[in-house]
């Protein structure tokens, strides 16, 4: 039976701060040791848990029978290439094929049934919607993760989903504050820095989040970013009271949960640490501290926080002020009641399919669609094949070439890698002969060379017609603006694939609204 927070003692306090992560399908010695012995207040999911939502459901039964009080069990299930479940649940497109699509009630949708499908089984907290403003094509980590970089846009459907996943049953955690859009590093590998002065940080990158606060978002994620303009030190947002307590709180009004990105990532446990990190980060306003893998570093930052307060280096009363702020936040998202709301497969499909065919973008060339049946189409299919802890990479078996073979298309269908190899360019220079289309799917072509290559060689031929279509970011074009026809889809979930298909054959209008601008392309 849950205690009363007046009767949580000060270990049990400090342990409602943490979230925390673990391997494997079932749960560790160590998670429950956190839970049981550390009054641990999250766990965090990642495609190394989850199997199908079966499995899920009973993990999140295990965990939370484990616990004196509820627990936030948290995904980052954003849609389109960062999900963590895709067997049992309906995976929504990413957010900026939501943006392309421009549907706000659609978007709103979305994160409801989302939502109350993950809400069901046990998942209660889900790390989105993104509203960093995707305005850097060079962004290696935000990206398609990104609304776009329009910031009314991003504000408008980002409130959107929050509300929607507020009806779904399930807390929105609106990241990376102060934004992430504008860096050229990911803060998985190191510190990045966006170094823009405060009238552009407020017209831009704040806009969004000054928005849901105004829609009472729950919980704010902090970013491992330089923000010179706010922080002169060289701290990152994370670690800086300036930011999180004198802008988050104090100017933009925020009263709901800070959490911090995992200190995990290298730009906090390879500078500050993660001990040391979980310490200056709730002497800076932070209330959540999130520490996703290794039990060592959990334990270390548990202890260190302790030995904080111990010291009077952190007061008790910031310990009381952060436990009951995530306490409240349980109590009115309804964890403390065993009610969950309903789910609704049928729509919940039927949302996912109108905003993929609302989202294939095509920024040039249209003229030239629908392809013709006459002759062999050629699909040359690139494919992610090693993820990381953002995009967890799951081979994708129905391809381009599946979707167009459903229309009738007389379909060769080549595999690549986001590197190809040599045999692989051999394979497909041999699959050409004959090819009336040849249709070229990138995957983050700007970042691979070997791509680069592969797709002016196939650009330059003069007796086909070469199409390109960019299955995750859509500035893939800039590496080859010669490129005469060019759609962008964001990614390379099959319900995208089966629109794109649809697209291409004539069979769905184009509706798509370019979130971004690619080169001379302005968006929309």
């Amino acid at each position: 039976m849950a205690k009363a927070f007046d009767q949580l003692e000060l270990k049990e306090k400090i342990g409602q701060l943490f979230m925390c992560g673990f391997n494997g399908l079932e749960p560790t010695e160590g998670i429950m040791t956190l839970i049981r012995d550390y009054g641990l207040g999250g766990v965090i999911y990642f495609r190394r848990n989850l199997k199908d939502a079966s499995q899920v459901r009973e993990l999140s039964e295990e965990l939370q029978a484990a616990a004196n009080n509820p627990l936030f069990i948290a995904i980052d299930q954003e849609g389109g290439m960062v999900v963590r479940l895709e067997e049992g649940v309906t995976v929504m497109p990413g957010a900026m094929a939501q943006g392309a699509a421009g549907n706000a009630a659609l978007t709103r949708e979305a994160a409801k049934w989302s939502g109350a499908e993950l809400r069901g089984i046990g998942i209660n907290m889900n790390f989105a919607p993104c509203l960093d403003v995707n305005n850097n094509p060079g962004n290696p980590v935000i990206g398609v993760r990104s609304f776009g970089e329009d910031p009314a846009r991003v504000a408008e459907l980002g409130t959107q989903a929050i509300e929607g996943y507020r009806e779904g049953g399930i807390v929105a955690v609106a990241k990376h504050f102060p934004g992430h859009g504008d860096t050229a590093s990911d803060s998985h590998h190191e510190l990045p820095t966006v170094p823009h002065g405060v009238e552009r940080l407020n017209e831009v990158e704040l806009l969004p989040f000054r928005k849901a606060i105004e829609q009472q978002v729950g919980a704010i994620m902090t970013a491992h970013v330089v923000f010179p303009a706010f922080e002169p030190s060289g701290v990152p947002a994370t670690l800086s009271s300036r930011i999180l307590t004198g802008l988050l709180r104090q100017q933009l009004g925020f009263e709901g949960v800070i959490v911090t990105d995992c200190l995990e990532m290298n730009a906090i446990s390879e500078t500050i640490g993660v001990a040391r990190g979980a310490v200056e980060a709730i002497k800076a306003g932070a209330d959540l501290i999130l520490v996703s893998h290794r039990i060592d570093r959990q334990t270390a930052a548990l202890e260190a926080v302790h030995e904080a307060v111990m010291t009077g280096e952190i007061s008790e009363s910031r310990i009381e002020e952060a436990a009951r702020r995530i306490w409240e936040l349980k109590q009115a998202s309804g964890l403390f009641s065993s009610e969950v709301p309903d789910t609704n497969a049928a729509r919940a499909e039927a949302v996912q399919r109108l905003l993929c065919e609302s989202a294939v973008t095509v920024v040039k060339g249209g003229d030239r669609l629908p392809l013709s049946k006459d002759g062999k189409t050629l699909v040359v299919w690139t494919e992610a094949r090693a993820g990381t802890e953002v995009i967890e990479v799951i081979r994708q078996d129905w391809t381009l070439g599946s979707a167009l073979n459903e229309f009738g298309y007389d379909v060769a269908e080549v595999r690549v890698g986001i590197d190809p190899t040599a045999e692989e360019v051999n394979d497909v220079r041999s699959a050409l002969g004959g090819s009336r289309t040849v249709v070229f799917a990138s995957y983050d072509a700007g970042f691979s060379a070997g791509q680069q290559s592969l797709i002016r060689e196939l650009a330059a031929g003069d007796d086909y017609l070469f199409i390109w279509v960019a299955l995750r970011t859509p500035y893939d074009l800039l590496v080859a603006p010669e490129a005469e026809v060019y759609l962008c889809t964001y990614e390379d979930k099959p319900a995208m694939i089966s629109a794109l298909a649809g697209v291409l054959a004539g069979e769905l209008p184009v509706v798509a609204k370019q979130p971004v601008t690619i080169g001379q392309y302005a968006r929309a």
